[in-house]
C-alpha cells in the first residue's frame, strides 16, 4: 500500500465531504478511493471513516489519521523542495489564499515571484478570512493575504499596505473623446455615499463589515440596492446602470482607465485596514515559503506594488 497516496486520499475527501469529488480531485475512481481508504484502515486496525450512504465525517481515531496524514504530507513536500531546489533557486508548489479584495495584489505577486524564481509555481485562491486561517492550520495553504487585524495569534504577519476606500459611480455628463481615463472626483463622506443606490458584498464578507462599520460611524444605515459576494460583480453593477459601489483601493486601481467611471476617496470617517501576509511558521517553512517571504519585504516588490496602486493604498 502506498501510504502517502492514501494520506492523499484521505485529505481530499476532508477537503471535498464528498467520495466522488474526492476522487475526482485525485484523478481516480470512487471505488479505487474507497478501496485505498479502507486499506489504510486494515493497516492501523481502525475505522477512519463513519459508515453512511453519503460522507458523514471521521471517527475520533480517523481525525487522528487526518491530522497525522496532513503532517507527513506537508513533510514530503518540503524534502522533495529541499532535495529539488539548488542554492538561490528554490522549486516546488506555493498554494496562495488571499481574501477577495486582495487577489490583484496577490496575483501580481505571484506574477513577480514566478519571474524572480522560476522553479516556484504559485497556486492563487479567493478564500474567505476564516477559510485562510483554517488552511494555514490544517497545512494545505502555505501562504494567506489576510487582514491583519483578524488574524490568529498564533500565525505570524507581514504588512503590505493599507486597504482605502472609494465610491465608484457612472460619470454624470460626457468627457471629450480624447480622455480615456477614470474621472478623480472630490473626496465624499460615507454619509453622502450612503445615498446612493449602492451595490456592497453579502453581510457575512469581512469588507462588507468594514464597510457597514463605516456606515455606522457615520451615523448612517443604509439599504443596498444588491449584494453579491463576487467582488467582480461590484464594477460591473457601477458600469451597467445607476448603481453605485464601495470597493477597496485593490479592486479600484485597474479601473482608472475607464473613461465612463468616477472614483471618490470615502472620508469621515477615513478607513486604512491592515493587510498583510499571513504564515503558520516561517522558520520551519520549505525553501519555496522562505524565498516569497524574503521577497514580499523586497524594496522592489514594494516598490512595484506603490506603481500599481498609487494613491489608493499605501
Amino acid at each position: 500500500m502506498n501510504v502517502l497516496a492514501s494520506f492523499r486520499y484521505l485529505v481530499a475527501l476532508n477537503q471535498h465531504r464528498h467520495f466522488g469529488r474526492a476522487a475526482e480531485a485525485c484523478h481516480i475512481t470512487q471505488p479505487a478511493l474507497s478501496n485505498a481508504l479502507r486499506a489504510l484502515e486494515a493497516e492501523y486496525g481502525v475505522v477512519i471513516v463513519k459508515r453512511a450512504r453519503q460522507f458523514s465525517g471521521f471517527t475520533e481515531e480517523g481525525e487522528q489519521v487526518l491530522t497525522t496524514a496532513r503532517r507527513m504530507l506537508q513533510e514530503n513536500a518540503l524534502l522533495t523542495q529541499e532535495l529539488q531546489s539548488q542554492a538561490g533557486q528554490p522549486r516546488g508548489r506555493l498554494r496562495i489564499g488571499a481574501v477577495p479584495t486582495a487577489i490583484p495584489v496577490a496575483t501580481r505577486f505571484a506574477v513577480h515571484l514566478r519571474q524572480t524564481y522560476p522553479g516556484i509555481q504559485p497556486e492563487v485562491l479567493a478564500l474567505s478570512s476564516q477559510a485562510i486561517e483554517l488552511g494555514l492550520e490544517q497545512l494545505t495553504l502555505d501562504l494567506g493575504l489576510g487582514y491583519l487585524e483578524r488574524a490568529g495569534h498564533s500565525l505570524q504577519r507581514l504588512h503590505q499596505y493599507d486597504e482605502r476606500y472609494f465610491l465608484l459611480s457612472r460619470r454624470e455628463r460626457s468627457r471629450p473623446s480624447s480622455a480615456a481615463q477614470a474621472v478623480w472626483g472630490e473626496p465624499v463622506t460615507w454619509a453622502e455615499a450612503a445615498q446612493w443606490p449602492l451595490c456592497l458584498l453579502t453581510p457575512e464578507m469581512h469588507n462588507r463589515r468594514l464597510v457597514d462599520g463605516a456606515f455606522q460611524q457615520a451615523g448612517v444605515a443604509p439599504v443596498p440596492a444588491m449584494e453579491t459576494n463576487a467582488v467582480s460583480a461590484l464594477s460591473v453593477c457601477v458600469q451597467a446602470g445607476q448603481m453605485a459601489s464601495i470597493l477597496p483601493g485593490a479592486l479600484v486601481a485597474p479601473l482608472t482607465q475607464h473613461p465612463d467611471l468616477q472614483i471618490q476617496p470615502l472620508v469621515s470617517p477615513v478607513l486604512a485596514t491592515p493587510v498583510g501576509w499571513l504564515c503558520l511558521t516561517v522558520e520551519l517553512s520549505g525553501p519555496v515559503v522562505q524565498a516569497a517571504w524574503q521577497m514580499a519585504q523586497d524594496p522592489l516588490w514594494h516598490a512595484q506594488l506603490s506603481a500599481h496602486s498609487g494613491s489608493l493604498s499605501s
